[in-house]
């Protein structure tokens, strides 16, 4: 009896440390999880386990969710712009097809070769043969900077350097926009990529760096136009040509 006592015994504890044996033989991982909103200890069974929070997965939706919101405040700034019409930055940020380079019907007492300027509705007129003209949308001064009158182009430069007035310099700066005593031509250049110089005076009519700006009473009194619409107005004038604002 004792012996048969001795043997299940036996055969009882073989079993289970076999049991426990193959039960702790693949232990589960210990994973920390990188989320600080989660538990911070997970424990997780199985071959090829991943943590609940992918550290990857989370840096990805925060970038996603920064672009969104860079998105809508973008969008915001250039519907709050349009809408009002802010002092700061009053056009729109689109070009008006309107204002494109056009062949036009216009009976002008002026002479072919003549540039009407009608700054009331923006447009800048060409005087061609036979009752036409060739008219250009322009920018032009705003409250304050109007004017009115009859030059001739003195001169024509290509990709002009730009040196603001004193006058300018302190009145941006009240304002708080400093702008340089010098600046060379190129493509950020106020003067874009062509001037026509209107006799003695500081006024010109150049191009920009700001096309959606055309339409509008924006400039401190100078004739502004497209860079490519300036160097075809550039193309067909002269030193000389005769120009009339109105």
């Amino acid at each position: 009896m004792l012996i048969r006592i001795l043997l299940a015994t036996t055969l009882l504890c073989t079993t289970t440390a076999a049991h426990a044996s193959e039960r702790y033989m693949s232990r589960p991982p210990v994973i920390v999880s990188p989320d600080l909103t989660a538990p911070w200890l997970m424990q997780l069974t199985g071959e090829g386990v991943q943590p609940a929070v992918n550290t990857r997965r989370i840096i990805q939706r925060q970038k996603v969710q920064q672009r969104r919101v860079l998105r809508r405040e973008g969008a915001a700034r250039v519907e709050q712009v349009s809408a009002t019409g802010t002092a700061r930055n009053p056009v729109k940020s689109k070009f008006d097809p309107m204002y494109l380079p056009q062949l036009v019907d216009y009976e002008s007492e002026h002479r072919p070769g003549t540039i009407v300027i009608d700054t009331n509705n923006r447009f800048l007129y060409l005087v061609l043969e036979g009752g036409k003209a060739r008219r250009y949308g322009v920018g032009v001064g705003k409250p304050g900077f109007e004017w009115a009158g009859a030059h001739t182009i003195t001169r024509k430069a290509e990709w002009p350097s730009w040196t603001p007035p004193k006058e300018m310099i302190a009145r941006e700066a009240a304002k708080g926009h400093y702008l340089p005593a010098f600046m060379e031509g190129g493509p950020e250049n106020p003067l874009g990529s062509r001037a026509m110089y209107l006799g003695s005076t500081l006024y010109r009519i150049h191009g920009t760096n700001a096309p959606w700006t055309i339409g509008y009473a924006v400039s401190s009194g100078c004739i502004r136009m497209r860079n490519e619409d300036v160097v075809d107005l550039y193309e067909r004038v002269k030193v000389g040509t005769k120009v009339i604002v109105i």
